[in-house]
């Protein structure tokens, strides 16, 4: 099995040097392969669904990532701190320990996940465990086992307990044959990443699982997202977080996308709004399954000009990254998301100069700034 002892080695590789609050969530090689799928005609257990409570039961899982820990804060503060578990295969730091429940979930272990999902009366699942693009690129083994294999098991879970899932998808989950200013929500769909291949895979097997047993899926394809609270680690898109970073550090940034590389971009309150809203929205006024999400598109020189509005002697070079840049070339510069304006009602809050003052502001510029001038 020299496949499984590659995954392995770099399973290892990476538990040891991983450091990033990305969306990132690295498993366990000693379960990937067949997990027990027949169900007892007589299985004993009891599925709570949102109708029945007050409040939906929810698990995150791979919720150490980018998006994990502020939608679990989010959905706390609407539903109750105990009804929000997050979950990972990682050790939580003290604060989102102590935040509210944290459990061990490795998605590819089948029985562990289902047990879970039975014993804490699960109703709605948040799947955001995945290997992004560009590290899903230097690990595909890897990424196909999280990302592919890793969502069948959730699938067959939420369909058999009658969850509410939720599987975010991604501008990667597009090519370079698909319409690019904008790109609507149905068009051909040719990534040419593990990471867009997966997100694709997801997609399409959530709608069919909808249709074939009723699993209320939903999904939405996020834009690149910008937090204050995570590290870069492994998305194209990653520059333009790490710029403000280096903004208040150094005074120097070097971008590895050309200056003019359009992307589609949103702050992370916005994407966890919009979470939200597609999950509370009701189902008779979803015309899809999936939809494309957008707030802002801007370059990496027109977010260097607006950074350097906040700190004017930020220093700007490029050293393009050709499989960054390979990737960023395929994905939309501009996405359409007129069907989820229309169908529930989505409003984005954040534009560039909102962006750039609210990252400043998280991240403590203003002491760079003094001191500059």
């Amino acid at each position: 099995m020299p496949i499984v002892k590659n995954v392995s080695r770099a399973v290892s590789q990476l538990l040891q040097s991983s450091g990033c609050g990305c969306g990132v969530s690295i498993v366990p090689v000693r379960c990937i392969g067949v997990s027990p799928r027949q169900v007892a005609s007589d299985a004993s257990f009891h599925s709570v669904s949102f109708a029945e409570s007050d409040h939906p039961r929810v698990l995150i899982t791979g919720g150490l990532g980018q998006l994990g820990v502020g939608l679990a804060k989010l959905l706390r503060k609407h539903f109750g701190k105990n009804n929000v578990i997050l979950s990972d295969i990682r050790k939580p730091a003290d604060n989102i320990f102590y935040s509210g429940p944290f459990i061990y979930a490795d998605i590819l272990d089948y029985k562990n996940l289902r047990e879970i999902v039975v014993n804490n009366r699960i109703s709605w699942l948040f799947h955001y465990s995945a290997l992004l693009s560009a590290v899903g690129e230097a690990n595909v083994p890897l990424a196909r086992a999280v990302n592919i294999t890793g969502l069948h098991n959730v699938l067959d879970i939420a369909a058999e307990h009658n969850l509410r899932l939720f599987v975010p998808s991604t501008i990667g989950a597009f090519g370079p044959t698909s319409p690019r200013d904008p790109t609507p929500d149905l068009c051909i769909q040719r990534p040419r990443t593990i990471y867009g291949v997966s997100k694709v895979h997801a997609e399409l097997m959530g709608e069919y699982y909808h249709y074939r047993y009723g699993l209320d899926f939903r999904c939405l394809r996020y834009p690149g997202i910008i937090s204050a609270d995570s590290q870069p680690g492994g998305g194209t898109t990653d520059y333009a977080v790490q710029i403000f970073h280096d903004a208040i550090k150094t005074g120097k940034f070097q971008c590895n996308l050309k200056p003019d590389t359009r992307l589609p971009m949103m702050y992370i309150d916005d994407c966890l709004k919009a979470t939200l809203e597609i999950m509370e929205a009701p189902a008779e006024a979803l015309s899809m399954r999936t939809y494309n999400i957008s707030a802002m598109s801007f370059t990496p020189e027109e977010l260097a000009q607006e950074v350097q509005k906040h700190v004017p002697e930020l220093q700007v070079t490029y050293n393009v990254d050709e499989v960054r840049q390979a990737i960023a070339d395929s994905w939309p510069m501009n996405f359409d998301d007129r069907n989820a304006r229309r169908d529930w009602g989505w409003k984005h809050d954040y534009d560039l100069p909102e962006l750039v003052t609210t990252m400043f502001s998280f991240l403590g510029s203003d002491s760079r700034i003094a001191q500059a001038n």
